[in-house]
């Protein structure tokens, strides 16, 4: 069944002027403009699109790519704010409707950026957003594993180090020691669950815990080393800033690495760099 503010790959039943239409189930038939229409798009074919409501508050689909989609956060800028709200550029035609009832503390202001999560008002399916980001969060037990791959967006910095959003459902903490790299709110990327506390209290890397970071930062610099003729100047003595920025990678887990290509003999040390043996 198709869903309004998500993704769904929906057949072209009818070809018009002005676009085709896409049978979108119990939403009914639903327009894609002749702008978002490759030429040689025909009934039958199947395409990825995006369903919101327009200006006229009449569903439509879209092939771009909105900042978020419903159950999402983003950090999106307003662009004008009225009697009814605030208006958030999204990325779409139509901008995001952010009620004075889910503004936080006190109204949002033009050019700012704020980090929002993105809901459906089930009285009028209208997509709209709140920075009332407490409310949406550790609604579930958070069932993680450590190790576990998941997507973090960056929320607020405190004493302990960096708060993020893990999988778009719980907080989570990076501590300040597992900070790599500068942070911004609403920057979205990978981290690894470090341990999930018997209070239900998320604590995130960013970077793979255990061995197998280990394994993989030697393969990665083994493919680095074959690529530059068998020689980089990445050596336990750069800076931190350095080796995160080619490997992603704390300093520390890093020399592990170089240590265990030292025992298995595939590497050797030299002035200013590593070598790769023959």
């Amino acid at each position: 069944m198709a869903e309004i503010g998500k993704y769904n790959t929906l057949e072209v039943i009818k070809e018009r002027d002005f676009g085709v239409y896409l049978d979108a189930g119990d939403l009914g038939e639903i327009l894609l403009p002749k702008r978002y229409c490759a030429d040689d798009l025909s009934v039958g074919d199947h395409l990825r699109v995006f369903i919101y409501l327009d200006t006229d508050d009449y569903l439509i689909a879209t092939t771009e790519t909105p900042s978020a989609i419903i159950g999402e956060f983003a950090m999106l800028k307003v662009s004008e704010v009225n009697d009814t709200g605030a208006f958030l550029d999204w990325g779409l035609p139509k901008e995001v409707l952010l009620p004075y009832s889910e503004q936080k503390n006190r109204p949002v202001e033009v050019d700012k950026r704020y980090l929002v999560r993105l809901y459906l008002d089930k009285h009028t399916n209208r997509i709209v957003a709140s920075t009332k980001i407490d409310k949406f969060l550790d609604k579930t037990p958070p069932n993680y594993k450590t190790g576990e791959e998941v997507q973090l967006v960056v929320a607020n910095r405190t004493d302990l180090g960096q708060k993020v959003i893990v999988n778009h459902e719980h907080w989570g903490m990076i501590f300040r020691s597992d900070v790599l790299k500068t942070l911004y709110p609403g920057q979205k990327f990978k981290g690894y669950i470090k341990e999930v506390r018997a209070d239900g209290k998320i604590n995130v890397s960013m970077q793979k815990p255990g061995y197998g970071k280990v394994i993989d930062t030697t393969d990665k610099i083994l493919e680095m080393m074959a690529e530059q003729e068998g020689f980089i100047t990445v050596h336990d003595k750069s800076s931190p800033e350095i080796i995160f920025q080619h490997f992603g990678i704390s300093k520390k887990a890093f020399k592990k690495a170089v240590g265990s290509l030292l025992k298995q003999d595939k590497i050797t040390v030299e002035s200013g760099g590593l070598r790769l043996k023959d």
